[in-house]
């Protein structure tokens, strides 16, 4: 499960296949200002989230993630 990754554990294919499903959702500025807003509020749900686990997600899954994770980014200083 996600969580349990985000905790400290290692991501399942399920995890990883929702990782690159969101990569493929936020083509633009704005999707993925959007996207982080959505991780952004997800994480601030957990409140033993590891910053670092969240950050290493989507490497752990193979995927170039252009979309921080994170409890406390500025999702709109995105700009790429």
């Amino acid at each position: 499960m996600i969580v349990d990754l985000l905790q400290g554990g290692e991501p399942g294919a399920a995890c990883c296949s929702g990782v690159k499903n969101l990569k493929g959702m936020a083509a633009t500025t704005d999707d993925r200002r959007t996207a982080c807003n959505c991780v952004k509020a997800a994480a601030n749900r957990y409140t033993n989230l590891k910053d670092d686990a969240a950050q290493a997600l989507a490497s752990k899954c193979g995927v170039a993630m252009d979309i921080p994770v994170s409890k406390t980014i500025n999702c709109d200083a995105i700009s790429y």
